[in-house]
């Protein structure tokens, strides 16, 4: 950290902060020490930048000084109170990759002829600077990354919770409830230590309260693990059953738009159908599959849709949750059963579809029972069921209710560390109720600290750094 922290504090960075191709804007940022004099060759300014006070000016065509290549708006950022922690410096032009471009490479050019350090900025280095200049945390740093590639409104808002501090402010007690425990075991040994009788050992029953009451909060946080992973990753779901059972019309009424071909025709569907959607603010992979004729006996089919086949069992093998779709019409066979049962121990809901062709079927959405399992009524034509559907799915994945609880952990670094404090805990706890020496138990405990320091980036190696960071755009 020391040496990234050294190199960030020569180099001037120069990287177009906007997505690639054109556009309204297209901002180019630098940041470091020759940030405000490597601008000032880039636009002509009157006077001085002053710190956050944005100033029309025009960029100037570095292959030939006489001549204006834009108008922009440049805003400078002063050290300390900057995104970076340095001096930062951010051109707002209209968004020509041909200008952006000019201006990077004069940025360099002109930090060469000066003989300043200017360099094209890493894949994430701007906010690795502000994590190492002290700006913002790791969980901070990883939310930029999470905002950025949101897919839902839902993703957005608990990005943006942790770029708030969430997750800082959520094991702040739990660290400050270890810190005193600490704190409380070493001043007893340096007392004993001092042979002063007055003064009374932490006793085994205290001590383990407070491990309890910082064990407590960090496992309601590593509980929070699989709805984070969810609302980050998000599920893919699979929809199986036999031909004709109305899959791809139910996929096309999950979607609200027709994107799978649906005919009266059985085998329609040869090969699996993917599209993403968001249910409940989570991101969803929904995965239409070819029939399986008589659950897994298929005979009297093709070549192509025998393939199709053998992918509909991939789907669902790789499937985090199953729809096991059945006609509503037709009585349940021996192989529907089999299929049923081979997707116990999982995931997965039972589907009786096209209950508008029954008698009263448009009312008729209450639950029935297939194989032991509760199974819910649907009409992929009248949309009725639809909404129960969709309900039982989120139920199924873990995400009913609202999952933008405050600071949770959605990736595995995190609940690595979280995990690791919690092993250490326990150890403690186990070393005092043996009564073991309180060196012992203060080995534990700093373990469990130096385990939860690394959940907000106070102790990361270096590398895990540079695997974090290098997932950014460039320019971030």
């Amino acid at each position: 950290m020391d040496r990234l922290l050294g190199e960030s504090g020569v180099d001037t960075i120069v990287a177009i902060s906007t997505p690639p191709g054109r556009g309204g804007i297209g901002i180019v940022r630098l940041s470091g020490p020759a940030a405000l004099e490597i601008a000032g060759q880039l636009v002509t300014m009157e006077r001085p930048l002053e710190h956050a006070r944005a100033r029309r000016v025009r960029v100037v065509d570095m292959e030939d000084r006489g001549k204006i290549i834009d108008d922009a708006v440049v805003t400078a950022f002063l050290e300390t109170r900057s995104y970076t922690g340095e001096t930062v410096v951010e051109i707002a032009a209209h968004g020509s990759p041909v200008v952006l471009e000019a201006m990077v490479r004069g940025a360099l050019a002109e930090g060469a002829r000066m003989g300043l350090a200017v360099r094209l900025a890493r894949p994430g280095e701007f906010t690795q600077r502000a994590f190492l200049a002290g700006r913002i945390d790791l969980t901070q740093a990883e939310a930029v990354g999470d905002l950025i590639a949101a897919q839902t409104l839902e993703q957005a808002r608990v990005a943006a919770q942790q770029m708030g501090g969430a997750m800082a402010r959520r094991v702040a007690p739990a660290k400050d409830g270890l810190l005193h425990l600490i704190a409380l075991l070493e001043a007893g040994m340096d007392f004993a230590s001092g042979e002063l009788d007055d003064v009374d050992v932490v006793p085994p029953a205290q001590i383990a309260e407070a491990i309890a009451g910082v064990e407590r909060p960090m496992a309601e946080l590593a509980a929070s693990f699989r709805r984070g992973q969810l609302l980050r990753n998000g599920a893919a779901i699979a929809l199986i059953g036999p031909p004709n059972a109305g899959k791809s019309s139910l996929f096309n009424r999950l979607l609200e738009r027709e994107r799978a071909i649906v005919t009266p025709v059985p085998g329609t569907t040869r090969d699996t159908v993917e599209e993403s959607l968001a249910l409940g603010g989570i991101p969803l992979r929904l995965i239409d599959t070819a029939g399986l004729r008589g659950g897994f006996d298929e005979a009297g089919i093709d070549l192509a849709e025998m393939q199709g086949i053998a992918r509909s069992h991939e789907a669902l093998a790789d499937a985090d949750l199953v729809l096991l779709i059945h006609d509503a019409t037709l009585a349940v066979t021996v192989g529907e059963l089999r299929l049923e049962g081979s997707l116990a121990g999982r995931p997965h809901l039972v589907v009786y579809n096209k209950v508008d062709l029954l008698v009263g079927g448009a009312e008729w959405v209450e639950q029935a029972e297939l194989g032991g399992g509760a199974a819910i009524r649907t009409s992929a034509l009248t949309g009725v069921g639809l909404e129960a559907l969709r309900d039982a799915i989120l139920a199924q994945l873990g995400a009913a209710g609202s999952l933008a609880e405050s600071g949770e952990l959605n990736n595995f670094r995190q609940q690595e560390a979280v995990s690791s404090t919690l092993a250490a805990l326990s150890a403690a706890a186990a070393a005092n109720d043996s009564v073991l020496p309180h060196e012992l138990i203060l080995m534990d405990l700093h373990r469990a600290l130096q385990a939860l320091d690394s959940l907000t980036g106070v102790t990361t190696p270096d590398d895990i750094l540079a695997r974090i960071f290098s997932t950014f755009c460039i320019g971030k």
